[in-house]
């Protein structure tokens, strides 16, 4: 199985890369595709989804901290 990859947006999303299962607190199943956008601002009307109700009102840019090599 290949990796699934999560990267953080600037201002937005959560951008989901891979084949996942998305569920909800009951174990209910979101209907996906390979690629989608999870919601972190809250404002989206499809949530847990984004649906760019964030633009111009919501800023984050999170970095990893960078491991240096010992």
């Amino acid at each position: 199985m290949d990796k699934v990859q999560i990267k953080v947006m600037d201002n937005g999303s959560l951008k989901v890369t891979g084949d996942v299962e998305l569920i909800d607190a009951d174990g209910n199943l979101f209907q996906t595709k390979n690629v989608f956008s999870l919601c972190r601002c809250g404002l989206s009307h499809k949530m847990p989804f984004c649906d760019a109700s964030h633009k111009g009102k919501f800023e984050s840019c999170v970095r990893a901290e960078k491991i240096l090599d010992e």
